[in-house]
C-alpha cells in the first residue's frame, strides 16, 4: 500500500479495498492507481476514437456494400460485439487483474488444460496488442498523409515516408506511455471530448454543408454497391471487418485493472459502456456519411486523395475547412495509439511477472523515476515496428499492410475467446461473480458470444478480393500462425519449454517468482510472498508447486 501517498481519506479507502482485492486474487499491488473510473472508461473509449476509426477502416466497408455494408454491417456487428463485452465484463468483476485474461482462464480451467491454455491466451493477447498498435499508428500516419493531399493535391507520399512516419509515431508514443502515464490519464477526458466534438462537426455539420446535395433516403439505408469480385453476399460479411476492428482492445480496461480505481465496477463499466457507445456513434455517423457522400460510390472509393472520409469532407467544407478539420483528426488518432501502447505493456508486463515471455526478469521490472514498465512499453513498441515493413510488399496499394487490421482481430478473438469458453465449459463451480454480473443471462451470452467469435476469425482469414497475388495476400493468418507455432513449439520444447516451468498466474498462492533472467526463467520458492488464506478455495484453487532444478 505504499504506493499511494498524498490521497484524500475517500479515496484512500477505494484504493486500500481495490489492493486489498489483488491481494485476495494472489498479486501485491505494484502499479500506481491514477485513473478514476471516468478516466478507466475514457482509455476504452478513446482507443476506439469512432470518427477516426471509420476514418481508418471506412476502406473496408465502402467497397463491401456500400450504404448497406457500412450502416447494417456496423448495427448488426456491434450487437455481437456487445456480447463478448457484457462476458468479458462479468470476468474482470470477478478477478480485477492487469493479466485478465489468460489469469481467468487458469482459474476457471481443469488441471490438466489450464497451463498450456493460459499461455495460448497469454500469447494472443500479446499478438493482438502488438498488431492494434501497429494498425493503429498505420492509420495515423495515412491520416496525416492525407492532411498533406488535402493541402497539395499533387502530393503522393511514398511506402518509406509512411513507414518512416509510423516508426515516429511509435517513438513519440512509447515515450508518452512509459514516462507521462500521470499526464496521459489526465488527458483522457480532453480526448473523449475532441472524438465527441469530431462526431458532432461529422453529424451536424455535413447535412448543413451539403444540403442541397443529399442522397435519398432509398439509398442512404438500402443503397448496395459492391466494388469487389467477391459474391455480394459475402462481401456484405467482409464489411464486418470495419466495426469489428473499431470495437476491439476494450480489454484495454482490464490491462490497467490495477492502475484504476474501484476497479470491480470501473473495469466492467468502461468495457460495456465503450462498446454501446462506439455502436450507436458509429451508426450515427455512418448513415450521416452515407447522406452526404453523393450517389457514386465509386469516385468516392476510388478518389487520388486515397482517404475516401477525407473526400467527403473536401466535398462539404472545402480544402481550408476540410484541413482545419483534418487537423483534429491527426491528434485524435494519435491519442489512440497512444492510449492502446499503454495498456499492451501493462499487458506484457503481467505476462512477464508469470514468468512466460522470454526474458521475463528482464521485462518484469518498474522503473523507478516514471513507476511504470518501461521495458515492457518499449517491448510493445519493438514488435510493433517489423509489421510496418509489410507496406513494401505493395507499394502502391498498400495490400498487404491491410492484414495487420485482421490480426488486430484476430489475437483477441481467441485469447477473448478461450476464457470466456472455459467458463461455460469447466468454470461454473469456481466462478465467484463480482459486484457486476450478468445473472441468469451469462451463460446464453456466453454462448453468443463464443459463437461469433468463432465465425469472425475464419471471415477475417480471407483476403481482400478474390484471386490475390503476393501483394494482396492477407498474411494475417501467416502471421498468426507463426505466433501460434511458435508458443506451442516453446511450450513443448524439451527441458526449457513453457511446460517446464509455467504454472500460470505467479501469485502469492504460488510462493513462486522468476528468478533467471533466460529463455526458460527458474521457478523458485521464495519465502518472502506469504500464501493468502483461503484464495484456492474461494477461485478455484491454482495449487503450483516450484519445479524441480533438474526439470529445468
Amino acid at each position: 500500500m505504499s504506493l499511494h501517498h498524498h490521497r484524500d481519506p475517500i479515496e484512500s479507502e477505494e484504493i486500500r479495498r481495490d489492493d486489498d482485492k489483488l491481494e485476495h486474487l494472489g498479486y501485491h499491488a505494484e502499479l500506481k492507481r491514477t485513473f478514476t473510473s471516468w478516466e478507466t472508461f475514457g482509455v476504452a473509449f478513446s482507443i476506439m476514437g469512432v470518427v477516426p476509426s471509420i476514418a481508418s477502416t471506412i476502406f473496408y466497408n465502402l467497397p463491401y456494400g456500400g450504404p448497406v455494408g457500412m450502416i447494417w454491417g456496423w448495427l448488426i456487428t456491434s450487437v455481437l460485439i456487445l456480447s463478448v463485452g457484457l462476458s468479458m465484463g462479468e470476468l474482470a468483476s470477478s478477478m480485477p487483474t492487469s493479466g485478465g485474461l489468460y489469469f481467468w482462464t487458469h482459474r476457471l480451467s481443469p488441471p490438466q488444460y489450464r497451463d498450456f491454455l493460459a499461455w495460448m491466451v497469454g500469447y494472443n493477447s500479446f499478438l493482438g496488442n502488438v498488431a492494434a498498435v501497429s494498425s493503429l499508428a498505420w492509420a495515423c500516419s495515412g491520416i496525416v498523409f492525407a492532411a498533406a493531399s488535402i493541402n497539395n493535391a499533387n502530393f503522393i507520399s511514398t511506402a518509406g515516408q509512411q513507414f518512416g512516419l509510423y516508426v515516429g509515431i511509435l517513438i513519440v508514443c512509447g515515450l508518452i506511455c512509459a514516462y507521462g502515464t500521470n499526464v496521459f490519464a489526465r488527458l483522457q477526458t480532453p480526448s473523449v471530448i475532441l472524438n465527441v466534438l469530431l462526431a458532432l462537426v461529422t453529424v451536424i455539420g455535413l447535412p448543413i454543408a451539403r444540403r442541397h446535395e443529399l442522397n435519398t433516403a432509398a439509398f442512404t439505408f438500402g443503397g448496395f454497391v459492391n466494388l469487389t469480385s467477391w459474391p455480394n453476399g459475402f462481401a456484405f460479411l467482409l464489411s464486418f471487418l470495419a466495426p469489428v476492428w473499431t470495437i476491439c482492445s476494450f480489454d484495454c480496461a482490464v490491462s490497467i485493472s490495477e492502475e484504476a480505481t474501484n476497479a470491480s465496477m470501473a473495469v466492467p463499466q468502461a468495457i460495456v459502456g465503450a462498446i454501446g457507445s462506439a455502436g450507436v456513434l458509429g451508426t450515427v455517423i455512418l448513415v450521416i456519411l452515407s447522406l452526404t457522400m453523393g450517389p457514386d460510390v465509386a469516385a468516392v472509393n476510388d478518389d487520388a486523395l486515397g482517404q475516401p472520409l477525407a473526400f467527403i469532407y473536401l466535398q462539404a467544407f472545402g480544402q481550408k475547412g476540410s484541413l482545419a478539420l483534418w487537423s483534429f483528426m491527426c491528434i485524435a488518432q494519435l491519442s489512440m495509439t497512444a492510449s492502446l501502447i499503454l495498456p499492451s505493456s501493462r499487458q506484457a508486463f503481467a505476462f512477464a511477472r508469470d514468468g512466460a515471455l522470454p526474458f521475463s526478469r528482464f521485462f518484469h521490472h518498474i522503473d523507478k523515476f516514471s513507476g511504470t514498465p518501461v521495458r515492457a512499453v518499449w517491448l510493445v513498441v519493438g514488435c510493433a515496428i517489423p509489421l510496418g515493413a509489410l507496406c513494401f510488399a505493395d507499394p502502391v496499394n498498400y495490400s498487404a499492410i491491410n492484414a495487420i487490421f485482421s490480426l488486430a482481430i484476430m489475437g483477441p478473438y481467441v485469447a477473448y475467446g478461450i476464457p470466456i469458453a472455459a467458463k461455460l465449459l469447466w468454470g461454473q463451480d469456481q466462478f465467484v461473480p463480482g459486484p457486476w454480473h450478468l445473472g441468469r443471462w451469462s451463460r446464453t451470452c456466453g454462448i453468443i458470444a463464443v459463437t461469433w467469435m468463432t465465425f469472425a476469425i475464419v471471415l477475417f482469414s480471407f483476403p481482400a478480393d478474390t484471386d490475390p497475388d503476393a501483394g494482396s495476400f492477407n498474411y494475417a493468418c501467416l502471421v498468426a500462425g507463426a505466433v501460434w507455432i511458435f508458443a506451442t513449439v516453446y511450450w513443448f520444447l524439451p527441458k526449457i519449454g513453457g511446460r517446464t516451468f509455467f504454472r500460470g498466474p505467479n501469485t502469492t498462492e504460488a510462493g513462486i517468482s522468476i528468478e533467471q533472467d533466460t529463455m526458460s526463467p527458474t521457478v523458485v520458492e521464495d519465502p518472502s510472498r506469504k500464501k493468502i488464506s483461503g484464495t484456492p478455495e474461494l477461485h478455484g484453487g491454482s495449487h503450483i508447486t516450484p519445479v524441480p532444478s533438474n526439470q529445468i
